[in-house]
C-alpha cells in the first residue's frame, strides 16, 4: 500500500498506479482536522462538511510489551459526530511498489485478498464489493452514517492457512482501550517534567513508533521518497536503522527515561558490531552506514512506473549510502553507549569488547577521506565533520574504561584522539574566515560544526567556535532556519532546502 488517505491531502507515490486504502465521504470536504488520543499513538480524523461531520480513529492495536500473539492489523473505526453523511472505502492493495497486482475473493468473514506473497483479511461491519473491471481486484463499500452510527473497517495481515475472521471486529472497543492503556502506560515512565511535557511525550510516542520491538531496531523514519523541495529529485529512502539517527534516538530516549528500548538497540547494535562482511568489512570499517531491521545492506534502485509524490520523481527504495565509508557514525554511536554506560545498565564484556575492536580501527583510519555525514554522493573528502566524530569516538571510550577500569589501549587511543584535535584546530581551521571549514584546507562552511561544543570538543565560548558561529549565521542561515551547508556543493541536481536538525543545533550552539 502506498497511499492511505484520512486528509485533504493524501502523500500518494503514485496518485493513478500506487495502492491506497482510501476512506472519505462522497460530499465535499470543506475542513479535516487531525490530532491524536492524549498520550497515545491513535490517530484521529474529522471531516467536516455541509451535510455533517464524521470522526475516523485509526490504530494499530497493540496489547502488552513483548505481546506473544501479536497480529499486524489497522483498525479503522468512522463514527457518525453530527447530521447525515455518506461515505466511501477503496482498497487498492498493489504489492511489490505497484508491480504486482493483486486478487480479492470472499472468504469467512470478509475478503481475501492475495498476490505476491501478500495475504491479507478485511473484514468489515458494513457489506463489501469487489470491483473487477481492472487488472487489479479493488474492494469497495458504500455506507451511510448518522449521529451516533458507527462503522468498522479490519485490515490483517495473514498466513499462509490463516482465514478472514471478524474476531478483531468484534472487539474493537476491547482492542481500543488496550492500545490507549498500553501508550499511556508506556509514556508515564517518562522522567521528563518541564514545562513542554505535551510536546515532548508527543515526540517520545513517534521515536517509540519507529522502534521494531521484536529486534530492538529504531529506524530513521517510515517513509520513501519524499521530496525537498516538491518536484526536485533528492528523494530518498530513510526506512532503514541509520546508525547515526538511531544515536539520536537513543540519547532522546535515555535522557527521557525509557531505558529498555535503549537496552534493546544496544543489544541491536551488539549484533551488528559482531557482524563481518567479507572483504568489504575491512575497506568500510566494522560497521555499516545503516542496516535493514534485520541487519542487512538494502540496494538501492529507482522505479520509473510511479510518478512520486506529487510529480516528484525517482521514486526510490533502498539506498546506496549502504556502501559509503561515513566515519562520523562511529562517533554518534559510541557517544549513545557512553550514555547507555553511564544512565543505562551499563555495557556488557561482550560489547566493550566490540567498542574496543572498533575503536582500534577508528583510531588508525580517522584520516581516510569519506563521504561525510550528509552522504555526499561525490568524491571523498576529509569532511571537518567526520574528523570530530573520530575524535569523539575515542574520547568516549576513553571516558568508559577509565570510569569502570575496562581494558584498552588508552595509548593509542590518547595519542590518535590529540592528533585529531590538532589536525581540526590548523587544517579546518581557514584564518580568513576566521571559521572552521566543510573540508580541510576548504572555503565553505558546514553546519555540522555547531556540534563542536555539544561534544565537549570545544569550549562554546571559545574566540574561535564564536567567529564560526557568526560565520554560520552569515552563510547558512536563513530566516532562523539553517542550511546543512552552502547550496550547490553536493554535486547533486535540484535546490537544497533547510536542515530541521541543523536548526536545533544552531538554537543549541546560542544557548
Amino acid at each position: 500500500v502506498t497511499g492511505v488517505q484520512t486528509c485533504a491531502l493524501p502523500i500518494f507515490l503514485d496518485q493513478d498506479r500506487g495502492g491506497s486504502w482510501q476512506l472519505t465521504p462522497t460530499t465535499a470536504v470543506t475542513r479535516t482536522q487531525q490530532f491524536y488520543y492524549p498520550d497515545t499513538a491513535v490517530l484521529i480524523t474529522r471531516f467536516l462538511t455541509d451535510d455533517g461531520v464524521v470522526e475516523v480513529h485509526d490504530f494499530m492495536p497493540v496489547i502488552s510489551p513483548d505481546e506473544p500473539e501479536h497480529r499486524q492489523r489497522l483498525v479503522r473505526r468512522i463514527s457518525g459526530v453530527r447530521g447525515c453523511l455518506k461515505l466511501q472505502m477503496r482498497l487498492d492493495a498493489r504489492p511489490d511498489y505497484a508491480r504486482q497486482s493483486c486478487t480479492a475473493q470472499r472468504s469467512g468473514d470478509g475478503v481475501l485478498v492475495t498476490g505476491d506473497g501478500v495475504r491479507l483479511g478485511l473484514s468489515a461491519s458494513t457489506d463489501l464489493a469487489i470491483d473487477e473491471s481492472g487488472e487489479n481486484s479493488i474492494v469497495t463499500a458504500d455506507f451511510e452514517l448518522s449521529t451516533g452510527d458507527t462503522a468498522l473497517f479490519v485490515l490483517e495481515m495473514l498466513g499462509s492457512g490463516d482465514e478472514v475472521t471478524a474476531d478483531s471486529m468484534d472487539r474493537t472497543d476491547a482492542l481500543l482501550d488496550a492500545t490507549t492503556t498500553f501508550w499511556r502506560e508506556w509514556i508515564a515512565t517518562s522522567t521528563y517534567t518541564g514545562r513542554w511535557r505535551e510536546t515532548v511525550h508527543r515526540s517520545a510516542i513517534t521515536l517509540k513508533l519507529l522502534t521494531h520491538e521484536p529486534s530492538g531496531a529504531i529506524i530513521a523514519a517510515p517513509t520513501t521518497s519524499l521530496p525537498a523541495p516538491i518536484g526536485g529529485s533528492r528523494n530518498w529512502d530513510y526506512r532503514y536503522v541509520w546508525i547515526r539517527d538511531a544515536g539520536f534516538s537513543l540519547y532522546a530516549l535515555l535522557r527521557l527515561g525509557f531505558v529498555n528500548e535503549a537496552s534493546e538497540f544496544t543489544r541491536w547494535l551488539s549484533e551488528r558490531m559482531g557482524q563481518r562482511d567479507g572483504d568489504e568489512d575491512r575497506r568500510l570499517g566494522p560497521l555499516r552506514v545503516l542496516y535493514d531491521i534485520d541487519g542487512d545492506l538494502p540496494e538501492e534502485q529507482e522505479l520509473p512506473h510511479l510518478s512520486g509524490h506529487r510529480g516528484s520523481r525517482p521514486v526510490r527504495v533502498g539506498n546506496a549510502a549502504a556502501h559509503q565509508l561515513q566515519l562520523d557514525i562511529y562517533g554518534e554511536i559510541i557517544d549513545s553507549v557512553y550514555l547507555f554506560n553511564k544512565y543505562g545498565p551499563g555495557i556488557s564484556h561482550d560489547a566493550w569488547c566490540d567498542v574496543r575492536r572498533i575503536v582500534d580501527w577508528v583510531a588508525e583510519n580517522w584520516d581516510c577521506p569519506d563521504a561525510g555525514m550528509w552522504e555526499v554522493r561525490d568524491e571523498p573528502l576529509p569532511y571537518t565533520t567526520s574528523r570530530l566524530m573520530c575524535w569523539v569516538a575515542i574520547e568516549r571510550a576513553i571516558r568508559i574504561a577509565r570510569a569502570r577500569g575496562l581494558p584498552g589501549d588508552l595509548v593509542a587511543w590518547g595519542a590518535a584522539r590529540d592528533e585529531i584535535y590538532d589536525r581540526i584546530m590548523t587544517k579546518s581551521w581557514n584564518s580568513d574566515l576566521q571559521a572552521f571549514t566543510r573540508i580541510e584546507g576548504g572555503t565553505d562552511l558546514d553546519a555540522g560544526v555547531l556540534l563542536m561544543p555539544m561534544v565537549k570538543f570545544l569550549s562554546p565560548a571559545d574566540p574561535r567556535f564564536l567567529s564560526t558561529l557568526a560565520a554560520v549565521e552569515e552563510h547558512l542561515v536563513t530566516d532562523s532556519l539553517v542550511f546543512r551547508y552552502e547550496p550547490g556543493t553536493d554535486g547533486l541536481d535540484g535546490r537544497e532546502g533547510t536542515f530541521s536538525i541543523c536548526s536545533f543545533w544552531y538554537v543549541e550552539a546560542l544557548t
